[in-house]
């Protein structure tokens, strides 16, 4: 007999039984679920390939050679599904064919055993040239892996590196946004394109105040700092204030205000005011004046940092000394408690976000816990001297005609909407912009009032010296999807026709939208539809018919979710992801809670956040990173056995039981993030990208994933593998004009840079822990050098912690 003829020995059954046994084990899962998203009217794909997959099993564990055949045919019947399902986007092929074809090199080269348990000739030539060609298939998508793909890739460099004009270069990063209205920009040239491959770490510093994160609450460092001169001053989770030489990061002063809270220790950013100064007045007519202060020569505090602790407190330090200013409040102290009543002392309302400097008013938010009770602190917003403390002004958007402090006895108006996110202000016109959040509880507005409906997910312009309204732009109405405005303003000059700009603001919120309004009217200067969308069927409860939808700017991350935008890093997982986009009650952007299971996509997360949006004025060009994970949402009938429990209004954690939402009849049953079984997000990559808008044409210039799985992965098992899939981002960036935009805000632990006119990554500098800061750029006024700073204290999701400040420069001639 030929020896090729020779059937099978022991070992080789052996095998082809245990490949049989798997290929049916995927096959009957494909079928038993396939079957369920079928019942769900989704694709017929999984049961009939599970079906046919099973069968190949069989007949593969029984050697019999028509399971290869039926196993190739599925496999090719598979690539046509997968390509008329998503085309060529190359993460979700990979998701439908890597692991299938992967199984097939091993079915292929399984072939000749098959055919010689039925006593043919092997045909080994033409199985291993199939085997060959379908690793040289997987090889290549494994190689694609490594590389990123960009949602919108760059036409071409449209930018324009334009020097910094001579004696131009800002002397400070005075702002928690450089500017007062946020530009996040840095007018400095001497990082470029051409050499930021030489940038190199000049300096490094560590706080002592190392952030814990247990559940995504806790403490954590999302620091912008301040550069005054030769002293860049920062603040930690716990709301210690340190200031650090600029050029090398000595530590120059340190006071320790250790301030605690049950949730949400952070401190974003700080404020900064020089009493010498020359006190600029507004140039736009009617404009209110700016109040005077003063502080005599040679006094404390002639320069002042003023920052607002989670205690709550509004705290001003001596800026050459850190000594609290005794002029300030009760000996550098005001307490901001004052007229909050219940719940401001126990963690209910609380500042995050860095105080705004306007004029001589410093302007204090704060953000109030999400899904607790219909009874909060209020959302008021208040204007102190800057000098001595005093109250200047309250906006309370339950009261917004009467500006004064409540009487004794009495507080500020409960759970109306909240100020959260940092704000803006504009010098010329003397106006203070506001993004404001959602009243409590963000589910169920039944008790709202006209006033709640009136200021949620809006963006509010007030007087600096008075308080007074001066205009409101609603973005969501009725919001139930606590969709706020979740970031500063930024200023931009909008293009016009015949070159004619107007002064504009432009921000985006959770929802993935972007606006851009008018500075002086607060009307929009790009196109906004009020498009009709689904009401719920909560009794009582008010639903907006239309919903404004900005379509004169593109949307991030927004599109309406389809079942074939489920994604898995197997075929298995997508399944179960598609089986439960189905099984849950979906109806886009706006599909209103309910008792019934639905999803909120982008979610409550974002969309974009708190990082906001950086300005290249020179090319008119917006920088934007988001997040892209949805959440699972869902209200039942409150346990009376529960009526203790509360939310900490913590939504970045899983929720695993029903927690009652005081004041309401409800409970959250979920709020949960939309995830895979292996913890990966349900809808395709990316999950986080960075994008480039020129307000030119309202058009995304490129759109490229950022972040990649090398410091997390499924359970939050590390993979090490810098695989640029694009991670949901936490904090800010940073735009330069030598035609830089930085970015640390990822899940992986890098300071990025990416060229602004194509996105295309050209430097990034590994740091200690990850990083949810927004880095800043300045000059050293002692060596001349351009450093990029950034601190590090952890990414969100990680366990990873430090409490880094590190400074980066091309090295000295």
């Amino acid at each position: 007999m030929d020896k090729h003829n020779t059937r099978p020995g022991l070992a080789s059954k052996a095998w082809l039984l245990l490949l049989g046994l798997c290929l049916l084990a995927a096959g009957l899962f494909f079928a038993v679920y396939g079957y369920q998203l079928v019942a769900l009217q989704g694709s017929w794909y999984f049961l009939i390939s599970g079906i046919a997959l099973a069968v190949a099993g069989l007949l593969i564990a029984a050697a019999r050679p028509g399971g290869a055949w039926l196993y190739a045919l599925t496999l090719l019947a598979t690539a046509v599904w997968a390509l008329a399902d998503v085309g060529l986007d190359f993460w979700p092929l990979v998701s439908r064919l890597l692991l299938l074809a992967g199984i097939g090199i091993l079915v292929a080269l399984s072939f000749p055993l098959l055919r010689r348990a039925r006593g043919q000739a092997a045909g080994k030539s033409g199985s291993i040239a199939i085997a060959g060609l379908l690793l040289l298939g997987c090889l290549a998508t494994v190689g694609g892996m490594f590389m990123p793909h960009a949602s919108v890739s760059a036409k071409a460099d449209a930018t324009v590196l334009q020097p910094v004009a001579k004696g131009q270069a800002p002397a400070d990063w005075a702002h928690y946004g450089s500017t007062p209205g946020g530009t996040r920009f840095a007018a400095l040239d001497q990082i470029t394109r051409s050499n930021v491959k030489d940038l190199q770490q000049a300096w490094s510093y560590q706080t002592g105040d190392v952030p814990v994160s247990p559940g995504g609450g806790g403490a954590e460092d999302q620091l912008t700092p301040l550069q005054i001169g030769n002293q860049v001053f920062v603040c930690t989770p716990h709301n210690n204030v340190i200031a650090l030489d600029a050029t090398t990061g000595k530590e120059l002063w340190k006071t320790e205000i250790n301030a605690k809270q049950k949730k949400w220790m952070r401190c974003r950013g700080l404020a900064y005011f020089d009493a010498a100064q020359p006190l600029g007045q507004p140039s736009v007519a009617g404009a209110t004046p700016v109040q005077a202060v003063s502080v005599a020569p040679g006094a404390a505090c002639q320069r002042r940092i003023l920052m607002n602790s989670v205690a709550p407190e509004l705290i001003a330090l001596d800026a050459d000394t850190g000594a609290f200013c005794e002029d300030f409040g009760t000996h550098g102290r005001v307490d901001l408690r004052a007229g909050m009543g219940k719940g401001a002392d126990k963690g209910e309302y609380y500042p995050t976000s860095a105080p705004t400097l306007a004029g001589t008013t410093i302007v204090i938010g704060g953000r109030v816990a999400d899904n607790v009770s219909t009874d909060m602190p209020g959302g008021v917003v208040r204007g102190f001297d800057v000098v001595s403390g005093a109250l200047r002004w309250a906006f309370d958007p339950g009261n917004p005609e009467d500006q004064a402090a409540p009487a004794d006895g009495k507080t500020y108006v409960r759970s109306t909407p909240n100020v959260w996110a940092p704000m803006s202000y504009d010098p010329q016109s003397n106006t203070v912009f506001m993004p404001v959040g959602s009243a409590a509880v963000d589910l169920w507005g039944v008790k709202h009032s006209a006033l709640d409906r009136k200021y949620g997910a809006s963006m509010l312009a007030v007087d600096a010296s008075t308080g007074k309204e001066k205009w409101v732009y609603q973005t969501v109405h009725d919001d139930l999807w606590d969709f706020d405005v979740p970031m500063q303003p930024s200023f931009v000059d909008f293009p016009g026709a015949g070159g004619k700009t107007t002064p504009a603001l432009v921000f985006g919120t959770k929802a993935g939208q972007i606006f851009v309004l008018d500075r002086a009217t607060g009307q929009p200067l790009t196109q906004v539809e009020e498009r009709r969308v689904p009401a719920g069927k909560i009794e009582g409860e008010t639903y907006s018919p239309t919903q404004p939808f900005s379509v004169g700017m593109p949307n991030i991350g927004a599109d309406d979710m389809r079942e074939s935008d489920m994604w898995g890093a197997t075929p298995f997982d997508q399944l179960l992801c598609r089986l439960k986009f189905k099984s849950k009650r979906y109806t886009g952007l706006f599909t209103p809670p309910g008792t019934d299971a639905s999803l909120n996509l982008p979610g409550s997360l974002g969309g974009m956040n708190w990082g906001g949006i950086s300005v290249d004025p020179t090319n008119n060009y917006l920088f934007i990173n988001d997040m892209r994970v949805g959440l699972e949402v869902q209200l039942i009938k409150a346990d009376p056995a529960d009526a203790g429990a509360k939310s900490d209004g913590n939504e970045a954690a899983a929720i695993t039981k029903p927690v009652p939402l005081d004041g309401t009849p409800y409970a959250i049953n979920a709020k949960v993030r939309f995830m895979s079984p292996l913890e990966i997000p349900c809808q395709k990559p990316p999950f986080g990208t960075l994008t480039a808008v020129n307000l030119k044409t309202q058009q995304i210039a490129w759109q490229v994933p950022v972040g990649t799985v090398k410091d997390t992965g499924p359970f939050g098992i590390k993979m090490g593998l810098p695989i640029p899939i694009g991670m949901p981002t936490i904090g800010g960036t940073m735009a330069t004009q030598g035609g830089l935009v930085f970015i640390a805000a990822t899940q992986d632990y890098y300071l990025r840079a990416y060229e602004t006119g194509t996105g295309q990554e050209v430097w990034k500098a590994r740091l200690p822990v990850g990083s949810q800061g927004t880095p800043i750029s300045y000059q050293s006024p002692v060596t001349g050098q351009q450093f990029v700073l950034v601190s590090a204290g952890g990414a969100r999701n990680s366990p990873d912690r430090g409490d880094y400040v590190i400074a980066y420069a091309l090295p000295r001639k």
